[in-house]
């Protein structure tokens, strides 16, 4: 339990540094990872930069293009590929940031394992996930779009 914890506590400090700037961790895990590539990126490369399904960082991606944080335009090699690439905005943003983003370091960490730690480690958490009852739920980004962030007010 204590090395759970220790992932969670990293995740919910990096998702807390996210709202400050009113981003979810999703949405910075996401720009981070534009940030570190070398080039554009399309959603499937994005999606395998985040080890997220297609579908699920499209919505993720489609938000921050609706705030100027991410551009789409079509690829000039195939015009049925749409390209993704951070904008001077969502730049901006990252320089508030820490250098790091625990999604980040989680995805590293889990990539430097092994081919079979990597495949026990997917065994185990299956069978912890369905001991929870929770192997329907839908697999979402940490910290998604459906976790809004709140805006700070002041108590009273």
């Amino acid at each position: 339990m204590d090395s759970f914890r220790r992932i969670v506590h990293a995740l919910r400090s990096s998702h807390r540094a996210a709202t400050d700037v009113e981003l979810t961790g999703a949405q910075l895990f996401v720009l981070t990872t534009l940030r570190a590539a070398d080039g554009p990126m399309s959603v499937n490369d994005l999606a395998a930069g985040t080890r997220t399904d297609q579908s699920t960082v499209s919505v993720v991606a489609k938000r921050l293009i609706e705030r100027g944080f991410i551009a789409r335009k079509r690829a000039a090699s195939d015009s049925r590929r749409a390209e993704l690439t951070i904008t001077a905005r969502g730049r901006a943003v990252l320089r508030r940031m820490p250098a790091t983003v625990a999604q980040t370091r989680l995805a590293e960490a889990l990539a430097s394992l092994s081919t079979a730690d990597a495949r026990a480690l997917m065994r185990i958490l299956a069978r912890i996930v369905d001991h929870m009852g929770e192997a329907e739920a839908p697999a979402r980004m940490l910290f998604s779009e459906n976790e809004r962030p709140r805006k700070k007010t002041r108590r009273q």
